[in-house]
């Protein structure tokens, strides 16, 4: 079992910038992938950035490609989400997630979810 806790969202002006921390505990930390969801009001999931277990490999989804970074300290067993030039669009609760499988961008492939952080950006 791995509990996942999500931290450093809130409301942020358009242009603004968050970084996101997803801490994780229970089990060792490398050996799992990990991703970050988001879910907009009266949307469904959907993937924003993973990254593999040892941090040499992320993948984005193109709105946020040029806009993000996702990284991880094993050792602080902690996964991070740096989005910039945040847009009105990007509000959504954003969910880290961990996974024993390969690293991927469909939500069933992971395994734990944490209770997600929400993002707001407005003026």
């Amino acid at each position: 079992q791995v509990q996942l806790v999500e931290s450093g969202g809130g409301l942020v002006q358009p242009g603004g910038s968050l970084r996101l921390s997803c801490a994780a505990s229970g089990r060792t930390f490398s050996n799992y992938a990990m991703g970050w969801f988001r879910q907009a009001p009266g949307k469904g999931r959907e993937f924003v950035a993973a990254i593999n277990r040892s941090g040499g490999s992320t993948y984005y989804a193109d709105f946020m490609k040029s806009r993000s970074t996702i990284s991880r300290d094993n050792a602080k067993n902690t996964v991070y989400l740096q989005m910039n030039s945040l847009k009105p669009e990007d509000t959504a609760v954003y969910y880290c997630a961990a996974g024993t499988g390969p690293t991927g961008r469909v939500d069933y492939i992971y395994d734990y979810w944490g209770q997600g952080t929400q993002v707001t950006v407005s003026s």
